[in-house]
């Protein structure tokens, strides 16, 4: 560190206290030349995460975005509010835990897909007509047999107590 007096680059360090949040950390240094002292202040460089959209755009991260394709797809579904903000954390925590400092936004889209896969196939459908910007209905239809091919006994359990409901009801 230069002396701001003597503009020296030889100190040495007499205090050290990290500051009330404890990002920075205030050292009192005295100058070997000069002999006078003075304070600095250091503050890890954070890096933004940003992400890298399908156009090549670069933009913050942004943890409303995941939230807001959460409400989007699970509108009008038996999702807890909670749950959507569990969804979002975890996905929020996997990003930032990353080494990189971009992420693609396809990345972002496919840790959200898995996770409404096990939490609601009807969302995972819908988040996943926008995301892989379905063009037909075959699109869907694929999407579907995907699903129903890996959920196997789950989907048609499903299927069969809406079938056998719709039957009573038309009794």
């Amino acid at each position: 560190m230069r002396c701001p007096y003597c503009k020296q680059d030889k100190d040495r360090v007499i205090d050290t206290r990290p500051s009330d949040d404890g990002h920075i950390t205030r050292r009192r240094r005295e100058c070997l030349e000069c002999g006078r002292r003075y304070t600095t202040h250091e503050r890890l460089e954070e890096l933004p995460l940003r992400v890298i959209k399908k156009n090549g755009q670069r933009v913050p991260f942004d943890r409303s975005n995941i939230v807001s394709g959460l409400m989007k797809s699970l509108e009008k579904r038996p999702v807890s509010m909670q749950q959507i903000q569990e969804i979002a954390d975890s996905i929020e925590s996997e990003v930032l835990e990353s080494i990189d400092r971009e992420i693609m936004s396809e990345d972002i889209g496919r840790m959200v897909m898995n996770r409404l896969r096990d939490v609601d196939e009807v969302a995972y459908v819908r988040f996943a007509s926008v995301y892989r910007e379905f063009k037909a209905v075959g699109d869907f239809v694929e999407e579907v047999k995907t699903i129903s091919g890996k959920g196997g006994k789950r989907v048609s359990e499903r299927r069969r107590a809406s079938e056998s409901v719709r039957k009573k009801s038309t009794e």
